[in-house]
């Protein structure tokens, strides 16, 4: 399941919501930005950077890091980065605090020993979603981070009740249907072998109520969405490129554009072993080379 994608939709969606994790979030929480940054030399990824707003007064910056999936030196690259990142923007901010997301704590990093100060800081929390309650006594925000680490067999009622819930309580139009749109996409990453027609009738979803049905209705039904998927499988590759290899340049962006959908979920396969530019090159020359033969 690709949560890093979701998690970065649901941060991108709203900002705020990293912030209903802490127990003492900033007072002008709501005015944070996210963003994912790359530090390079060496070279680094964060997850998530939520930068306070421009104003006179230096801000906190928020690193987040989703993690589920066992990695043994996990703090050793995530407090690299946060320092080098810190102490590269130092002049903008007043001090930094760190956000972990787990599913569960047996995906933490085993030794924490060399950690322990910071760990156990207030400016450091662990976030362990299976801990935060009952998922129909959670935030909406929250409770779609919680969705996400369900088990197949629960995951449909809960989905279901969470549909129901926010066209109940979310009376803004806009925000609703990205809610909705926000907890299929966790269920069609969830139920791969499901098509979205098939994920939306196990969630009892008309497709009439859909903005995914209008958009296909206004461009041609089937066609219309392919084209749909194909934009925002490239969209979201171009940005995960970016932040691996470095800036792309624009004939790259066209070729990558041009992929068909399925060669387009190879590359993001692929992209995890990418180091810099050179190696991106080398697979599309791959894939030409297999594509002419």
């Amino acid at each position: 399941m690709r949560r890093d994608s979701i998690f970065y939709r649901l941060f991108q969606q709203s900002p705020a919501l990293v912030f209903e994790l802490l127990e003492t979030p900033p007072a002008n929480a709501a005015d944070y930005r996210f963003d994912s940054v790359a530090v390079k030399e060496p070279k680094f990824e964060i997850d998530g950077v939520f930068l306070p707003p421009d104003t006179e007064d230096a801000g906190i910056v928020y690193f987040c890091e989703v993690q589920f999936q066992k990695d043994e030196q996990l703090y050793e690259r995530l407090f690299s980065e946060t320092f080098l990142y810190f102490y590269r923007k130092r002049d903008l901010y007043s001090n930094w605090s760190v956000v972990v997301i787990y599913p569960k704590r047996s995906i933490e990093q085993s030794d924490v020993e060399p950690y322990r100060v910071l760990l156990n800081s207030t400016q450091v929390k662990r976030v362990y979603l299976d801990e935060l309650g009952d998922i129909q006594q959670l935030p909406l925000g929250l409770a779609l981070m919680v969705l996400t680490t369900l088990k197949e067999k629960q995951a449909p009622e809960e989905a279901r009740y969470l549909v129901t819930r926010t066209q109940e309580e979310v009376t803004e139009p806009a925000v609703s249907s990205a809610i909705i749109e926000m907890i299929k996409t966790i269920m069609v990453y969830k139920f791969t072998e499901l098509s979205r027609q098939e994920v939306e009738a196990m969630m009892g979803i008309s497709l009439q109520d859909t903005r995914v049905y209008r958009e296909a209705k206004e461009e041609g039904h089937q066609e219309g969405r392919q084209e749909g998927r194909q934009e925002e499988a490239v969209e979201l590759l171009l940005r995960q490129l970016s932040r691996r290899c470095g800036q792309l340049s624009q004939d790259l962006q066209e070729r990558i554009a041009s992929l068909p959908l399925p060669i387009l979920e190879s590359l993001s396969e692929a992209l995890l072993d990418f180091t810099e530019l050179a190696d991106l090159e080398a697979w599309l020359e791959n894939y030409h080379k297999g594509d002419r033969n």
